[in-house]
């Protein structure tokens, strides 16, 4: 089987219509792989398309506050990709006059550019001779050609560069990265394969042995690490409190109310007893109105279980103060919140 031949006649046949497709602008690429990245296409796109009415070009990227960029990427979740984004912008502004690098290697001198999208960009934009392999290329290749070196270690990804640089056709580099995410979104999916359907099958090895579900292989599992958050959402008349998440942690650069996270559940009279809660309220007198059932948020290699408690307050403590913005109710829209907080808010 040529794998290359049949894999273009498939995408040629069934690529899907998207508007990053319909371009070699390597600003538009570059903004849809950073947006596509831990996210699937059908969330991605409406954020694309606000991105690049907003910021049509990477100098009004650049130029616009971090505040306002984090804003627009409110739940996509990964708001590092947002920093960085940010960031590479006024990167390619300063440094490169507004142009992006024209090659891979100069690419990877980005920040927040890594091998895939440095690949992708060289290849959709400057047709260059450079295999993109992502989560959708390394499962398609394991099933095809019965690779069982994990992809999550070095030996892995060199393997798979390899047989990238032998399979990708000289003349078509993009279309073959291109097919390759599409087949792997559309046909060779994580879990329940169309296998029957797949133009590959007559030469796939995990088709053949009836073992597709044990492909990709990879080496270790991340650890789940179990957090809880109790939120409080602190009214004085008709204003609140939030402040910014400045630590290395998630949601970095976004606004939050005022939170005690402690390594266990807690009920409110010993969370109430505890000494942040002392600090944070001194001898200001609290009145509780609604205490939220607990919300279970996913993330990639956590697990927090957030409890929102609803307090009224006659007036404000000397550490409400001096540590957290005192806002109006109405202003909230204007501050990029974690989709965990907007949840609360919605409901």
């Amino acid at each position: 089987m040529d794998f290359a031949k049949e894999l273009l006649k498939w995408y040629h046949a069934h690529r899907r219509s998207l508007p990053w497709k319909r371009t070699n602008d390597p600003y538009k690429i570059w903004l849809s792989e950073i947006i596509l990245q831990q996210t699937r296409v059908e969330q991605g796109e409406p954020y694309y398309l606000r991105f690049m009415e907003r910021f049509p070009t990477v100098q009004d990227l650049a130029a616009a506050p971090l505040d306002e960029v984090l804003r627009l990427w409110q739940g996509l979740g990964y708001y590092s990709r947002a920093r960085h984004l940010h960031d590479t912008a006024q990167q390619i502004v300063a440094g490169y006059g507004g142009r992006f690098p024209r090659s891979r290697e100069a690419l990877l001198k980005l920040k927040g550019i890594g091998p895939y999208t440095a690949a992708a960009i060289a290849s959709f934009a400057f047709n260059e001779v450079a295999p993109a392999i992502d989560g959708n290329g390394y499962r398609i290749l394991s099933r095809v050609f019965g690779i069982d070196e994990p992809v999550d270690t070095g030996a892995g990804k060199k393997l798979f560069a390899e047989l990238a640089e032998e399979l990708i056709p000289p003349a078509h580099p993009g279309d073959f990265n291109q097919a390759l995410m599409d087949f792997g979104s559309l046909v060779c999916t994580p879990a329940r394969p169309l296998c029957t359907d797949c133009p590959l099958s007559a030469g796939c090895h995990a088709s053949a042995h009836k073992s597709v579900e044990k492909f990709p292989v990879k080496s270790k599992r991340t650890a789940i690490r179990t957090r809880y958050f109790y939120y409080l959402f602190i009214r004085h008349k008709n204003s609140v409190f939030i402040r910014k998440r400045t630590e290395k942690d998630i949601w970095q650069g976004l606004y939050e109310f005022p939170l005690i996270e402690t390594a266990e559940r807690v009920p409110p009279e010993k969370l109430m007893a505890g000494e942040k809660w002392t600090a944070l309220f001194g001898d200001v007198p609290v009145k509780i109105g609604r205490v939220s059932e607990e919300i279970k948020h996913q993330l990639t290699h956590q697990i927090l279980y957030a409890t929102f408690y609803t307090i009224d307050i006659p007036n404000i403590s000397p550490a409400l103060q001096t540590g957290y913005l005192n806002i109006s109710i109405e202003m909230l829209d204007d501050y990029s919140l974690p989709r965990l907080v907007t949840f609360f808010l919605e409901k």
